[in-house]
């Protein structure tokens, strides 16, 4: 996570936004690539294996992030014990992924920028207008295509590659960068995305994680320590940690005993 892999990633938005901005139709070009005109459909998508490959990558990603969430589910759960990972570790990893396979894409653009989908565009037998990826006025109700959560949650992967050791971080990153590249290829073969739309997801990713890294362990100002995650969980959860404990017959003290931070 350094300065040349945030320069890539602001150069990769500059030039997909302006290109696809300037020559929208490159979308759609890109998208007939996987579109079957005699039959009207995008035919990977009833495709056995490439749905399992679809569904596989989502389990590869949550699969990843689940000692996070492991590990904070127990934390809450018995605030007396330490995290049974690094702090810091925990809360980029999830940070990250609610951020930008969250936030960003389900709750900010996908339910407010219109964007219909390949699979229901007039060009391939579908009811809408096309849009180009920055205009938020199409005709989507809901679940709409800009930009991919799919896409997003698999080049989420960079966030457990810049945690690898640093002897097999440049392996790690080339594989999220295949993973996602492949996840996002998948989508728009089914009909699912445009270019655009996936492109988009991997740089936003990227700069979130990027982001994050910086606030959570590299900038002295904002650098974060695996006590002070320990400590700030184990007095979220004490209130209802004793609160239980009291109920079973039992009593704690009042505070936890957690040095300050």
């Amino acid at each position: 996570m350094n300065r040349t892999g945030l320069i890539i990633a602001l150069v990769l938005a500059l030039g997909v936004g302006l290109l696809f901005g300037i020559y929208p139709e490159l979308d759609l070009k890109l998208a007939a690539l996987f579109y079957d005109a005699p039959t009207h459909s995008f035919p990977l998508k009833s495709n056995a294996l490439a749905v399992i490959a679809r569904d596989g990558a989502m389990w590869i990603s949550w699969a990843l992030a689940l000692p996070a969430i492991i590990a904070l589910l127990l934390k809450l759960a018995r605030p007396d014990r330490p995290l049974l990972m690094s702090g810091r570790a925990m809360v980029f990893l999830l940070l990250t992924l609610i951020l930008s396979a969250g936030v960003l894409t389900n709750l900010t653009f996908k339910s407010y920028w219109g964007r219909p989908r390949p699979i229901t565009v007039t060009q391939f037998n579908g009811n809408q207008t096309f849009m180009p990826w920055w205009d938020p006025r199409g005709h989507c109700a809901r679940n709409c295509s800009f930009f991919s959560g799919e896409g997003a949650t698999a080049f989420w992967t960079y966030a457990p590659a810049a945690l690898a050791p640093p002897a097999l971080r440049p392996v790690a990153y080339a594989a999220a960068t295949v993973f996602g590249v492949t996840t996002s290829v998948l989508r728009m073969a089914f009909g699912g995305h445009f270019f655009t739309d996936v492109a988009i997801a991997g740089i936003v990713t990227f700069l979130v994680i990027w982001l994050a890294h910086g606030y959570i362990y590299r900038w002295p100002s904002t650098r974060l320590t695996d006590e002070s995650v320990d400590a700030a969980l184990t007095r979220l959860a004490w209130p209802g940690y004793r609160a239980l404990q009291r109920w079973r017959g039992r009593d704690v003290s009042e505070k936890p005993l957690v040095s300050r931070f």
